[in-house]
């Protein structure tokens, strides 16, 4: 036989062959090294290192298992699975394989800095894959081709790059970032695995940080899956739990110095939830780990999911986990991206109020009528079929704010009594503990309902005192104070609100945890009307998600039993009055002070030692 004949039958055997048994772990340990261009710790792989994504590798060539789904925090080590996922196909298992991020311009740039780096470093790809810098027109920065098969790289939001030739292995990186639709063609991971079809033994792997909830399209993914969690061993009881930060105990120093706070992280524990016993993190990731599924019978239908947090991260310390929770906690957009991106969960607007209680608790004593600190009053006022309930707040400066009295009149809108009783607290002067005081500047009336004309009669009459008709306008995007409007049969101003974007802010200034630049304080008082009621209303209301022609919008929604939310819709009132007010608090307070005969209504504190505090995280809260 010509050597010619036995180099043909050769290759046709090769070609039908089975792929060798080799998995995703087992090719990595033997072939793959880290590039020192983009690796911390560049050389062979090993996947001891990190042994959580053993499981996670190897799913992709179990047999039954046709989805593979990633929601993990950042630094945890999924990006270098989808490489050794790709790897590993391009070597002993050629065939179409498509790789999905984002947008084109991230596609782009991950195959600069992490496919061709790899390709350069690990010798068996090398050999099959040539160099894009090449003239090989094959290969390309979004195109790699080797012997059986190729990597495409395409993005979302590009529909070109999602609906063209067949593909059996298809990994979706940050799903949650992808747009809704790709161009007009819908959504791109649809589109995406209608290109696998073809092929019975098919891969789809999906790995994502996760965003908001309700949208989040990997925590969605991830519930139809089996819901694994790496959970680690308890040295004391012996029981298995996922940890997370609500079971995190540590003490910390904190430093006050030209108002900025530092923070010092001495000592972090893990606290088993069954035992109660604490544990550091060199104890507790040296303790064996598992993956515990909640949902073991999505294996019948092919769908394995795991989540990973940042806590069992080799490359990420608890001391720094709490050291940026320290320091995002009283920030809203830091927290949230701490949330998504550190603890590896979803954000929920509502987020750590599941009840009205920490509210309650944060009250505080005031000494007069207005406490230090408030340069500025607005009244809101809601209208009701039986009553008018108001609200009287107090703003300082960057706008932190101070409950002052919230309360109910009883009266139908259309008895002239009842604005009777409304003028009385509008022309109210309210005191401070060394006699000076302040009056409503600016006041914010409720147009809907039942009673319009009554409304715009009122606010008509006293437009000199700043009153002002108001209706709210619903919708993710619409300026909280977002236009004046005449056009009405008396011809008054009608200020148009967008409540979302209210509703939005208030809720993120009661995350603040200390007093400063829009905290939100309230007085223990309960004659001034912040009781459990009012706080069961001011959280009545969460925010959603929901898809509308196509789109993904994000909507408020009250989920309050009884549906009262007007201590809510009272602070989103009085929130745009005082940016309508657009006041200039430094003159105010200047002025404050030449009333008050130069008394300093807000003395500084004397400066103290720190203090070594101890603390724990509850439902990743402030503390």
């Amino acid at each position: 036989m010509k050597m010619k004949t036995i180099r043909l039958f050769r290759g046709i055997l090769k070609a039908v062959a089975p792929p060798p048994k080799l998995t995703v772990s087992e090719w990595a340990d033997r072939h793959r090294r880290l590039s020192s261009e983009n690796a911390a710790e560049p050389g062979q792989w090993r996947t001891d290192r990190a042994p959580y994504q053993r499981e996670i590798m190897d799913s992709v060539t179990q047999a039954g298992i046709e989805k593979v789904v990633v929601e993990a925090s950042s630094q945890t080590g999924k990006s270098e699975v989808v490489n050794n996922i790709i790897g590993r196909f391009i070597d002993v298992d050629p065939c179409p394989i498509l790789m999905v991020q984002p947008t084109i311009e991230t596609a782009e740039d991950y195959s600069k800095r992490r496919i061709t780096p790899m390709i350069a470093d690990t010798e068996v790809l090398t050999t099959k894959v040539s160099d894009s810098k090449t003239r090989d027109l094959n290969n390309t920065i979004l195109m790699k081709v080797f012997p059986g098969g190729f990597l495409a790289m395409g993005g979302a939001n590009s529909p070109a790059g999602l609906a063209s030739r067949p593909i059996r292995v298809l990994l979706c990186d940050e799903v949650d970032r992808f747009p809704d639709s790709a161009g007009s063609e819908g959504d791109p991971i649809s589109l995406a695995e209608k290109r696998t079809t073809t092929f019975w033994n098919r891969k789809l792997v999906f790995v994502s940080t996760p965003t908001i909830k309700g949208a989040s399209r990997i925590e969605q993914e991830y519930e139809l899956g089996t819901q694994e969690k790496w959970c680690v061993k308890c040295p004391g009881c012996g029981r298995y739990h996922f940890i997370v930060i609500r079971d995190i105990k540590f003490d910390h120093q904190k430093h006050e110095s030209n108002k900025r706070t530092t923070y010092i992280v001495d000592d972090v524990w893990w606290r088993c939830p069954s035992c109660l016993d604490m544990y550091d993190e060199y104890t507790m990731k040296k303790q064996p780990a598992m993956w515990i599924a909640d949902n073991p019978e999505a294996i019948q239908n092919g769908i394995r999911s795991f989540r990973l947090n940042s806590f069992v991260s080799p490359w990420y310390s608890w001391k720094r986990i709490i050291q940026e929770f320290l320091e995002s906690k009283d920030d809203p957009e830091k927290y949230k991206v701490f949330v998504n991106t550190v603890l590896g969960e979803s954000w929920e607007e509502r987020g750590e109020f599941e009840d009205e209680t920490a509210l309650l608790e944060r009250r505080e004593e005031y000494k007069a009528d207005l406490p230090d600190g408030v340069l500025v009053l607005t009244m809101a006022v809601d209208t009701q079929d039986d009553r008018l309930e108001y609200e009287v707040t107090g703003y300082g400066r960057d706008e932190e704010s101070w409950g002052i009295e919230k309360g109910i009149i009883w009266g139908k809108p259309d008895d002239k009594n009842t604005w009777k009783d409304l003028d009385d607290k509008l022309s109210r002067t309210w005191h401070f503990a060394d006699g000076s005081g302040l009056v409503v500047a600016c006041t914010f009336v409720d147009s809907g309902g039942h009673f319009t004309d009554e409304v715009y009669r009122y606010c008509g009459a006293r437009l000199q005192k700043r009153v002002f008709a108001i209706k709210g306008q619903g919708g993710s995007g619409v300026p909280l104070v977002y236009k004046i409007s005449r056009n009405n049969k008396y011809k008054l101003p009608l200020i148009m609100l967008g409540v979302d974007s209210g509703k939005t802010s208030i809720m993120q200034r009661l995350k603040i945890g200390k007093p400063g630049p829009k905290y939100c304080h309230y007085p223990v008082q309960e004659e001034r009307g912040y009781d459990q009621v009012y706080f069961k209303g001011l959280i009545s209301e969460k925010q959603v998600i929901r898809k509308e022609k196509g789109k993904t919008v994000t909507a408020w929604e009250n989920i309050a039993k009884d549906k009262r939310n007007e201590p809510l819709d009272l602070r989103v009132y009085g929130l745009a009055a005082l940016r309508f007010l657009n006041p200039n608090f430094e003159a105010l307070e200047r002025r404050l002070k030449q009333v008050s005969g130069g008394v300093e209504t807000t003395p500084k504190p004397a400066k103290k030692a720190p203090k070594k505090r101890y603390g724990s995280v509850k439902r990743a809260a402030d503390y």
